[in-house]
Formats: structure tokens, C-alpha cells, sequence
């Protein structure tokens, strides 16, 4: 076919619901045109983005370029990776050199970065096309991805909700279908609460397995970069572009490449799934209460062992946590409130205004805890390939609402969203969420694995092993 030759195909709307590993086989077989495909998906943001607000700023010409070239590249045969071609979506907190990068901030309406970040890099070497910046929470600082300067970002399954943050505008493009993955950052939840309130699947990688050069700060020993996708193996097909050391980042960890696809399809049984008998449980959301017992069962009917497990001092880690987020963040951006008092969203300088308080023995008694809980999860993992929680203790909320009882009590949603996710980026262990289905309002619910440091393979492997299983149901 003439069309081949040069490409592929034209492009029908239909394609972009695929996930990724189609589109790049489709792609790298020349059975589509990475032209037309960029085309057409560039097409559906300029549609769609209207009503989700997922996008900050839409790249039609460097996508287009970007597109041509890849194109010209599989024609030739000179296949770079399987993200050859396939469009992406880059949160607004990572710099793109010479493309507009905000971080949802009227301070940074206007920046322009002189260099990509490192992992907007390795996605350019692997021959991925970035149509355009991703909404965020403002900064990162806020879990409910509703407070930006550019106005809140809108879930794809009942735009009156909230997609969850920071990572808004990545989890509600992937799920609608407006890229086929997104990066992500995730400080302490802001990866893999949309991810979950969006019905798609998010990673938290080990700490330093993805360098952060190039990407603002919120809080150094927290933040974390990672994908966002449709599906575990796309999930880790991106990963596997994204990791390696970086020396120009001095939390980077020097290991070997893996491929992080590796495992998927081996199966789980005579694995063991660790259950907390307590804090990951607690006050739950009847229906996420109740998925997360059909996964257990599941995970059961796969032949994995499930065994419930004592998480030691997590109340203690739970609040470090929060002690060291608000030191560091109000550290990293002390100066720009200092000089630019009036140009904040009032919520998230309000927050950031907090961690002024926190007096420095409270910060290193934090740090001293962050031990304590690499022994809790360590004596752990002893027992157990991987440890299964609910994400989130509650289902997506209205936008702007910040309120929720539990308990017969009032708690702000702040520190709400982000219980059962922060202390994994206080450990720095790497965490994946999955889809697990939908409330009897048709909102996504997912659950979340998490492992051993470097253990993302493992990951990968229990999560397709649930995704294969459920896929037909």
C-alpha cells in the first residue's frame, strides 16, 4: 500500500482510544502515520481540552515537526524505541526548553526554560512526540488538582468532580484519551491520586530511579517523577525510557537498566501479598471498602498467598511525612513569597505559609522517623513480595470542596487524599496504582502495590497479573 511507504495509514478517531503498545506496534509496523496520527489526536485536545481543561499549553507545531520526523525515521528503519512516534503529555512542572512552563503559577506564566529536563530528554532520544504542558495543581503543592491559575482541572467520568493532584491534567488526558502517557510528579500522592480518580494506571518510582534534574522542586527528599498510561505495560515501557542514572542530580541512583517489562505475563502464583491489619484500612469508603475485597479475592483466585501484616509507627511516619513536606516546600518557594506576596493562589500560599513553624528539631526528629520506617517496611518485606492498600480512603469530592466527615468528624481534604500515599515518599519505596473498577456512580476506584527499593519489576508483574485477570470482565 502506497500510504505505507510513506508511513501508514490515515488516522480514524477510533485509534486514539488504543493504548500504547498498539499504537507503537502499529506505528513501527508502518500501519500508521505518525503524522496523521499526531494530527487527528491534536484535533481531539483542541475538542476536548475545552470541557477538562487538561492542557496548559497545546505544542501544535513542535508536535507536528516533531511527528515528521519520527516518520521520516521508522521509514528509514531507524526505530529509536517502542515510544517511536506515540504522543505524550508532560506535566507543567517539568521544563521543556523554549515551550512554555508554568507550574500553574501566575509567577511562572511566561517561563521559558533554556534546557529540557533530564527525562523530557530520554523521551526525545526514544523518538516520543510531546504535544503539549499538563495542568497541575498549583506548584504541586495540593491533592485535589483543582487550584491552578489557568482553573481547576475537570474528571473525564463527571467533569463536576475533581481528577485529584497535582498531576491533574496528566491523569484526566490519559484517561480521555488526549495522550497516549504522561509524566507525571508525585510528592506525596500527586502521581497515583489521579491515577486512581481518573481509572488509570500510575507509578511512583524508587527514589532516585528517575532523575528530577529539570523539574521544580516541592520538596526535595520527597518528590519523585513517573508515568502515567492506560495500561501496566504501557506504564512500564515509559519507565523503561525514563530510568538511569543522572550525575547531574545528586539523588540519582546508579543502576543497572532493566527491563521493567520483563516479568509481565509470568503469573503471581506462590506470591505473597501483604494485607495491613490496620492505618491502610480504616474509615474506608463502603465501596472502595468493597473492591478492595473483590482484588483480594482476585489476587486469591491467582494463586497468590495473601497474608495480613503489622505496619510498625505508621501514625509517626504518617506525620513525618507531613513534617518534612511542609519544612521543604516552604523552603523552596520562602523567596518567591517573600517577593510576590499577591501573585499566589490564597490555598496554596496559605499552606505554604505553614511550614514557617516548623522549628528545625521537629525537622530532624522527622528525618529520624523516615529510619524507623524503612525498618517497619523492611521487617515487612521480609514476609511478603508486595504490599495491597486502597489508595485513597474516599471517592472523588466536587471541585473546590474541602470538607469531609469521617468518623463523625470534619477533616480538610488535604489531609485526607494523601494518608495511604505519603508515607511511600517518605521511604522513597516505589508504588503502583491500578485500576480496579468503577463506584455505582461510574466513578473510577483504584488500589494501590507497593515494594521493595528497585523492586519495580515485581510490581509490574502482580499489577498485569490483576489487569490480564479483569480485563474482560
Amino acid at each position: 500500500m502506497e500510504e505505507s511507504k510513506k508511513g501508514g495509514k490515515a488516522v480514524g478517531d477510533e485509534v486514539l482510544n488504543w493504548d500504547l503498545a498498539a499504537i507503537s506496534k502499529a506505528v513501527q509496523a508502518r500501519q500508521l502515520s505518525p503524522k496523521e496520527l499526531t494530527k487527528v489526536l491534536l484535533k481531539r485536545i483542541e475538542t476536548e481540552n475545552k470541557k477538562l481543561n487538561s492542557f496548559i499549553t497545546i505544542m501544535y507545531d513542535h508536535a507536528m515537526i516533531a511527528a515528521a520526523q519520527a516518520e521520516q525515521d521508522i521509514v528509514r528503519g531507524d526505530i529509536k524505541s517502542p515510544l517511536h512516534g506515540v504522543p505524550f503529555g508532560i506535566k507543567d512542572l517539568i521544563y521543556t526548553k523554549g515551550i512554555r512552563t508554568t507550574m500553574g503559577s501566575k509567577l511562572y506564566k511566561d517561563y521559558l526554560p533554556e534546557e529540557d529536563a533530564f527525562v523530557v530528554k530520554k523521551l526525545k532520544e526514544a523518538g516520543a512526540i510531546i504535544v503539549g504542558k499538563l495542568n497541575t495543581h498549583e506548584f504541586a503543592y495540593g491533592t485535589t488538582g483543582d487550584t491552578s491559575c489557568f482553573g481547576a482541572v475537570r474528571n473525564p467520568f463527571n467533569p463536576n468532580k475533581m481528577t485529584g493532584g497535582s498531576s491533574s491534567g496528566s491523569g484526566a488526558a490519559v484517561a480521555a484519551g488526549l495522550c497516549f502517557a504522561a509524566l507525571g510528579t508525585d510528592t506525596g500522592g500527586s502521581i497515583r491520586i489521579p491515577a486512581s480518580y481518573c481509572g488509570i494506571v500510575g507509578m511512583k518510582p524508587t527514589y532516585g530511579r528517575v532523575s528530577k534534574r529539570g523539574v521544580y522542586p516541592l520538596a526535595p527528599t520527597l518528590d519523585h517523577v513517573g508515568p502515567m498510561t492506560k495500561t501496566v505495560r504501557d506504564n512500564a515501557m515509559v519507565l523503561n525510557a525514563l530510568a538511569g542514572y543522572d550525575s547531574g542530580d545528586p539523588y540519582s541512583a546508579k543502576k543497572e537498566w532493566e527491563d521493567f517489562t520483563e516479568k509481565l505475563g509470568t503469573g503471581v502464583q506462590r506470591g505473597v501479598i501483604g494485607i495491613p491489619t490496620s492505618y491502610f484500612f480504616d474509615h474506608l469508603d463502603c465501596e472502595i471498602q468493597a473492591k478492595m475485597e473483590q482484588v483480594i479475592q482476585v489476587y486469591k483466585d491467582l494463586g497468590v498467598t495473601i497474608r495480613f501484616v503489622e505496619i510498625e509507627n505508621m501514625e509517626k511516619i504518617s506525620q513525618a511525612h507531613r513534617t518534612v513536606l511542609n519544612s521543604e516546600a516552604y523552603t523552596t518557594h520562602r523567596h518567591h513569597l517573600d517577593r510576590h506576596p499577591d501573585l499566589w493562589e490564597d490555598e496554596v500560599k496559605s499552606r505554604l505559609q505553614t511550614g514557617e513553624t516548623v522549628r528545625a528539631f521537629e525537622y530532624l526528629e522527622a528525618q529520624e522517623i523516615k529510619k524507623l520506617a524503612f525498618q517497619s517496611f523492611n521487617k515487612v518485606f521480609e514476609q511478603v513480595d508486595v504490599l495491597l492498600t486502597p489508595n485513597t480512603p474516599i471517592m472523588p469530592l466536587d471541585l473546590y470542596k474541602r470538607e469531609v466527615m469521617m468518623n463523625n468528624e470534619n477533616h480538610h481534604i488535604f489531609t485526607v487524599l494523601n494518608k495511604f500515599t505519603g508515607p511511600s515518599n517518605l521511604t522513597g519505596l516505589p508504588c503502583i496504582s491500578v485500576p480496579s473498577g468503577f463506584s455505582n456512580d461510574g466513578l473510577p476506584i483504584g488500589f494501590q502495590l507497593t515494594g521493595r527499593a528497585f523492586d519495580e519489576s515485581r510490581l509490574y508483574q502482580f499489577a498485569d497479573a490483576y489487569e490480564q485477570a479483569t480485563k474482560s470482565k
